[in-house]
């Protein structure tokens, strides 16, 4: 594959008869998406990631109720071919998110339905063994719609390696957990209240790994926390919508250079912040993601395009990265992806 090619793979909503995680061949200079294949046999595979170093994706099965969900191993050629290497049950309900640390000898699993999050050792054949951890949240927030009961919705590892944070929707909580490296074993840390109703989803880390963003789902802002050996302060909270928006819920968070970066659903837009060199941000550009529903985004290797996983609209959509004030264009390239949910590059 030439420099200016690139592998990049989506996760869906949809039925395990049907196709679910897709290959794509990426232009970066001209933002072209090529279907390079797809995998079925995975019930709405809704979150993926990809092994940093060797050809395995891990996957949810996003269910719940009569059905558990469950986690997945996948492996991946350059063929293309996808092989599924088999499942855990991912001890909860509606599975929706997957971090992996950074030896990759580990996963945790976030489960939104049961609130309940859970470690799984990864194999050098890239399968998952059986958990060696689970935690259970409990309590609500004040949003009775959303936060009648805890809700894990993802986890990061800290950039220290010594503690795995959970930011828990239902229950406005981020949960820090000092994490065993040797065998995998979670023990309650910290926890850390955000304001009430704030409906904590996806976070990212400052590459100086001393500042966490957190999106907050359900009033729609960012907040800036300072890091120090598994403690968090709070120190800005700013929101991602204009004034007048109507109904709008954060999805994703991500970080490039000096911009910051958050889909925001039912406004259907990406909120570009920019980073102050103390890590404070400024709202510098509220753009269309291209499309309906921006549940999840990647930016491009080389930093030139936002790739946008438009799950109502079922398409996946190419938006030139631009400097100063515009800060994103218009898309580029379309292609069709029913369902579609998250988006991961090789």
């Amino acid at each position: 594959m030439s420099p200016s090619m690139h592998t990049v793979y989506a996760g869906s909503y949809a039925p395990g008869g049907k196709p679910g995680i897709y290959e794509f061949a990426f232009n970066d200079e001209t933002g072209a998406l090529e279907p390079r294949g797809s995998v079925s046999g995975i019930e709405n595979p809704s979150f993926i990631v990809l092994h940093p170093s060797l050809p395995f994706i891990y996957a949810v099965g996003e269910t719940g109720g009569s059905k558990p969900g469950t986690v997945w191993a996948v492996s991946v050629t350059d063929k293309p071919a996808f092989k599924l290497l088999g499942s855990q049950r991912s001890e909860g309900d509606s599975p929706c998110h997957i971090a992996i640390d950074r030896t990759a000898h580990w996963i945790v699993v976030s489960n939104y339905g049961s609130g309940t999050a859970a470690v799984f050792p990864v194999g050098k054949d890239g399968k998952l063994g059986k958990r060696v951890a689970v935690v259970q949240h409990k309590g609500s927030g004040p949003n009775k719609d959303r936060q009648s009961s805890a809700h894990a919705h993802s986890a990061v590892f800290t950039p220290d390696g010594k503690y795995v944070i959970v930011a828990d929707l239902g229950t406005d909580d981020l949960m820090i957990y000092d994490f065993d490296a040797a065998s995998g074993h979670l023990t309650l840390h910290a926890q850390m209240k955000t304001h009430p109703g704030a409906g904590p989803r996806h976070m990212a880390f400052h590459a100086n790994g001393n500042i966490l963003y957190v999106a907050n789902e359900l009033d729609n802002t960012v907040a800036v926390y300072d890091y120090e050996q598994g403690s968090l302060k709070e120190r800005q909270v700013i929101s991602s919508v204009p004034a007048d928006a109507k109904e709008s819920f954060i999805a994703d968070i991500h970080i490039e250079g000096s911009r910051l970066y958050v889909s925001n659903r039912g406004n259907d837009s990406i909120a570009v912040f920019d980073i102050a060199d103390d890590g404070a941000l400024t709202l510098a550009a509220v753009r269309p993601c291209g499309g309906a529903w921006p549940r999840n985004f990647a930016i491009a290797p080389g930093g030139r395009f936002l790739l946008v996983a438009n799950q109502n609209s079922g398409d996946i959509s190419v938006l030139p990265i631009l400097p100063g004030e515009q800060a994103l264009g218009a898309p580029v390239a379309k292609v069709t992806v029913p369902g579609v949910s998250c988006i991961s590059f090789k």
